[in-house]
């Protein structure tokens, strides 16, 4: 009797394989096509010190043009259409990314503020210009900045003033921000660790004084070490209205008078002022 060989399969199944080759090799090449562009935004995403340094000039001046937009749009506010050339271009000039945590660098230039930190932010940009552009600062001025934070404001201030005394109640962000700003080269500005409530009365009287947060009212010691003819901007409590961003000028015969610019939202004003 004839034996019948077993009946195989692997026949039909290599005919199988070699079939779906084509297809598999097709959804290979559209799956790597689909994959691309993120694996290029990866590539890109680390680009060399140049290109990096190119990417954050440019998007440093695309904020400054959000700024100038921004100041037209609230130009009933402002009493202004646009600021002081010098101010702009210290938005231009100044590294916001060197102030923010590395992991917040890709959003150091969109116009809003940012966490650094200690349960305190960075200012928005447009905050920050419009604050140092009500001070009226004229080359050559000596200016006080209470709220150093990362130093961003401080290093804005010092792209115009000659002399920049800085603030900053909590002693891990003060350090940093010294360390920074001599980093970056900013040897006109002086950093204190300390409550800034008092200001700094060896070093009065100021041209300028630049307050960033919020307080009940007036800081007596800042007023007075405020020069006469100087400006002071400032967040304060106002009742229902919530936090207003106020301009307090002292005239030559020292008298105060103060205007609201512009409803904002500071951090509180911290520290030792219970015999105030």
């Amino acid at each position: 009797m004839q034996k019948t060989a077993p009946i195989s399969m692997r026949p039909r199944f290599n005919r199988c394989r070699y079939a779906i080759r084509p297809v598999l090799l097709a959804s290979i090449v559209a799956g790597l096509a689909f994959l691309w562009p993120y694996v290029a935004d990866q590539v890109s995403a680390e680009p060399g010190p140049d290109e990096a340094e190119r990417r954050y000039t440019d998007a440093r001046h695309a904020l400054a043009r959000t700024i100038e937009n921004h100041v037209r749009e609230t130009s009933a506010y402002l009493g202004k259409s646009a600021l002081n050339p010098l101010v702009i271009e210290a938005i231009r000039q100044v590294p916001r990314h060197e102030f923010v945590p590395e992991w917040l660098r890709s959003r150091a230039y969109e116009d809003r503020p940012l966490p650094i930190g200690h349960d305190q932010t960075i200012s928005q940009p447009y905050i920050v210009a419009i604050m140092t552009d009500l001070l009226a600062l004229q080359p050559g001025c000596k200016v006080l900045d209470i709220g150093t934070g990362s130093g961003y404001q401080a290093a804005i201030l010092a792209e115009i003033c000659t002399t920049v005394y800085t603030i900053e109640i909590v002693e891990a962000l003060g350090l940093e921000a010294r360390a920074r700003l001599e980093r970056l080269g900013y040897g006109n500005v002086t950093v204190r660790i300390g409550d800034g409530f008092h200001g700094w009365p060896e070093q009065q009287p100021f041209d300028a004084i630049i307050v960033a947060a919020v307080a009940a009212e007036l800081p007596p010691p800042l007023v007075e070490q405020l020069k006469p003819g100087g400006r002071m901007i400032i967040p304060l409590h106002s009742g229902v209205r919530g936090q207003q961003l106020v301009l307090v000028e002292k005239h030559s015969d020292e008298t105060i008078t103060s205007k609201e610019i512009l409803p904002v939202r500071f951090v509180p004003l911290t520290g030792d002022h219970d015999k105030y």
